[in-house]
């Protein structure tokens, strides 16, 4: 990750432990989008946040991963797309499982 995306998530995390865990039971996916190294880097690095900050995350198919070194490039990359689409579904299907219980935390839970 940047360095800039490392402290954006660093002070996010500081920011929802100091205020009861803001980010608490909430869905989290990362979606990288890399021209060649690093994309598992990164994509732990969005993981271990989200984790860290109590949330839940969906799988898929496959790393999230899209590769691609022009704008747009990342199209022609199909197992990255397939990736994507298989992750929005489970994103959809956990967000209306969890939606009759949108303040779990207020409930003491």
């Amino acid at each position: 990750v940047s360095p800039e995306i490392k402290a954006l998530i660093d002070r996010a995390c500081m920011v929802t432990r100091a205020n009861g865990g803001l980010l608490r039971r909430k869905a989290g996916a990362g979606v990288i989008a890399v021209r060649r190294a690093g994309a598992i880097h990164a994509f732990d690095a969005l993981n271990h946040f989200f984790l860290i900050s109590e949330m839940i995350i969906p799988g898929s198919s496959y790393w999230n991963i899209g590769i691609g070194r022009e704008k747009g490039e990342v199209e022609n990359d199909a197992e990255g797309i397939e990736t994507m689409k298989v992750l929005g579904r489970n994103m959809a299907w956990l967000l209306k499982r969890t939606r009759q219980d949108e303040h779990p935390a207020a409930a003491g839970g």
